[in-house]
Order: C-alpha cells, then sequence, then structure tokens
C-alpha cells in the first residue's frame, strides 16, 4: 500500500458502502475501481475493506482542476 508509513494495526479500514457514500458514487462504481486495480483493497471473506489513505490518495490523485 502507498503511503502507508504505520504499522497495520494503525491502518483504518472502509466498506464498500462507506466508500461510496463518502464518494457520492454507488456501490457498483467501488466495485469497478476495485476489480480494475484503480483503488487497492483487501478482500475479507466475500467482502472487501479499503484502507482510508488509498481512498484519500485516488480522490487527490483524480483532481481535475477546471478552467
Amino acid at each position: 500500500m502507498t503511503g502507508q508509513t504505520g504499522p497495520l494495526g494503525e491502518v483504518r479500514f472502509l466498506t464498500v458502502a462507506e466508500v461510496a457514500s463518502a464518494m457520492r458514487v454507488s456501490k457498483m462504481t467501488v466495485y469497478r475501481l476495485v476489480h480494475a486495480g484503480t483503488l487497492p483493497a483487501v478482500q475479507v471473506g466475500r467482502s472487501f475493506r479499503i484502507p482510508e489513505q488509498a481512498v484519500t490518495d485516488y480522490l487527490r490523485d483524480s483532481y481535475v482542476q477546471a478552467g
């Protein structure tokens, strides 16, 4: 995981629903980002957990300056 400097216990993981809500997109959009490898995630059983820092990094890197 890029941007991670502390131990794994300090990583805050978010559910797909939490990421979707924070990004104001559908859960399916988050699943597509995860399956495409654009948004790193950990699979726990049948569900995914996304590191909070990965969401922050994705949004920062995707920011578009208009005009």
